[in-house]
């Protein structure tokens, strides 16, 4: 797995969305890209971030920007979370792992001294041309949407 930096080729993606859909970098050419990686869909943390990202979704459609939340959750559960709070953003399924792999965002993590693999919560800004301009690692949700929104805006 190679480390993701700023400056280099996004990897690729596709994925299933919440509503039936599908999301790839491909096919957001032209478009800046918001990628955001969260633990578990209907938790606490990964709840706020979808809110917060929610709230500013119309700026970040000013900006062109296109907001993608990735969990390993189901799709059926990306359904129920993304209707249970009325979220604006883009949920997608990464079941299968590979893309949270291909991100290095698949890492190990501790709870109460016990050792777990787990999704980090970071987020990653790419632009219209498929490369990473932005990278945030092991994210504190408050305050993090309107620093995103501000480095798209820079685009």
């Amino acid at each position: 797995m190679t480390e993701i930096v700023e400056g280099m080729k996004a990897p690729a993606f596709d994925m299933a969305t919440a509503g039936g859909g599908r999301v790839s970098l491909d096919a957001l050419k032209g478009k800046t890209a918001v990628l955001y990686f969260y633990p578990k869909a209907d938790t606490p943390g990964c709840t706020s971030e979808g809110q917060d990202f929610s709230a500013l979704s119309a700026e970040f459609d000013a900006a062109n920007a296109v907001v993608i939340g990735v969990s390993r959750d189901p799709v059926k559960k990306l359904d129920r979370f993304g209707a249970k709070y009325d979220l604006k953003v883009v949920l997608a399924s990464d079941e299968p792992g590979d893309v949270t792999e291909a991100w290095g965002v698949w890492v190990m993590k501790k709870l109460y001294g016990r050792e777990y693999m787990g999704v980090e919560r970071a987020t990653f800004l790419i632009d219209g041309d498929g490369v990473v301009r932005g990278i945030w690692r092991k994210v504190s949700v408050k305050g993090h949407a309107a620093e995103v929104l501000d480095a798209a805006r820079s685009l």
